[in-house]
């Protein structure tokens, strides 16, 4: 049985290399293309279908992952510029019920996601190898994380979220 939650398993953190780097790029390339291609021709209501029992519409995943990768673009030009800079966590449930998520189409955090994804992708192309171990501390999991953690994480997030879509497409057979 598919796991709903974690459709392509939880994070697992690699050690450095350029081929492991190569292929993280290209999920953080290729996101706002692969997201836009989960959701597309999907109706309102369709939009408005939880992933999962208990799980947010697939109109709020689009939305987080904006969010998230937002967040995460800053989280790199802060570790890149300078020493192990304490990030701002926030509450994604709670901004997944803001208005702007619940109210605004789609499309509009697919463009933030190409727009940020282009700036982004700008950036880790021309992080040198020692630069990948640079830091940034997370309070709220009082963990010091690494770039090259970062770049795991996120590209996961990428192919987890738009997994989520999949998924549903797949089960809902839409």
């Amino acid at each position: 049985m598919e796991d709903l939650q974690y459709p392509i398993g939880k994070f697992i953190e690699q050690p450095f290399s350029e081929a492991q780097m190569k292929e993280w790029l290209l999920d953080i390339q290729s996101l706002p293309k692969q997201i836009e291609y989960a959701v597309i021709n999907l109706d309102q209501h369709q939009l408005e279908t939880p992933y999962r029992d208990g799980g947010w519409t697939i109109q709020q995943v689009v939305h987080h992952v904006a969010d998230s990768h937002m967040n995460a673009y800053i989280r790199f030009k802060l570790g890149l510029t300078e020493e192990t800079p304490v990030i701002k966590p926030y509450d994604e449930a709670a901004w997944a019920e803001l208005s702007d998520t619940k109210n605004l189409p789609v499309n509009i955090s697919i463009t933030l996601l190409y727009a940020v994804h282009t700036r982004w992708v700008e950036i880790i192309k021309h992080i040198k190898t020692e630069e990948w171990n640079r830091r940034i501390f997370h309070p709220q999991h009082k963990k010091e994380m690494t770039l090259w953690y970062l770049l795991g994480l996120y590209a996961w997030h990428s192919r987890h979220h738009v997994a989520h879509i999949t998924s549903l497409r797949r089960r809902k057979d839409w």
